[in-house]
């Protein structure tokens, strides 16, 4: 159910960005800058996993390039992400009665640096954390981590929305 709704928010709000010709997100102002910039999110975590810094990078830069008008710029841009990932951890969480762990914990922190060149008032740096429980039996590639990649993502998103409109 939460799935359907999540869909059907999302696909509105394409549907109305396509629509207005805008270059925000609905309920959220990049005011007059019309290009991004989303650098390279090394991994800084003591647990390094392979390809996770290149889906993070790839997830930011396709919400922006897909849902607004903003054009990626390689350099210069109006609206700039840089950040690095600073913990990937994996934890047990509960234990079985051969003492095999029945339940993990996948964390995933991320430090961001968002700047907007048009106005430095809604320039910010934050860590961004989630964290998610999965059963033991499984691998992470059941969408763990890309749940994680969004709630961070609408996060992120939702502190830009936050300070062009004086929230901060």
């Amino acid at each position: 159910m939460k799935k359907l709704l999540y869909i059907a928010f999302f696909s509105v709000s394409i549907f109305f960005l396509a629509g207005c010709g805008i270059y925000g997100f609905t309920g959220g102002d990049v005011g007059s800058a019309k290009t991004i910039q989303i650098d390279f999110f090394p991994n800084q975590a003591q647990l390094i996993e392979p390809g996770l810094s290149q889906e993070f990078t790839i997830a930011l830069q396709d919400l922006f390039t897909r849902q607004t008008n903003l054009t990626l710029a390689s350099s210069n841009g109006e609206l700039y992400f840089s950040g690095e990932i600073t913990s990937y951890r994996i934890s047990p969480m509960s234990a079985t009665s051969q003492q095999t762990s029945a339940q993990n914990r996948l964390t995933i922190s991320i430090n961001v640096r968002y700047v907007n060149t048009t106005d430095e008032k809604k320039n910010f740096e934050k860590p961004f954390s989630f964290y998610s429980d999965y059963p033991a039996t499984s691998q992470l590639t059941g969408g763990v981590q890309e749940a994680a990649f969004t709630e961070i993502i609408d996060r992120l998103t939702q502190d830009i929305f936050n300070a062009s409109v004086g929230k901060w």
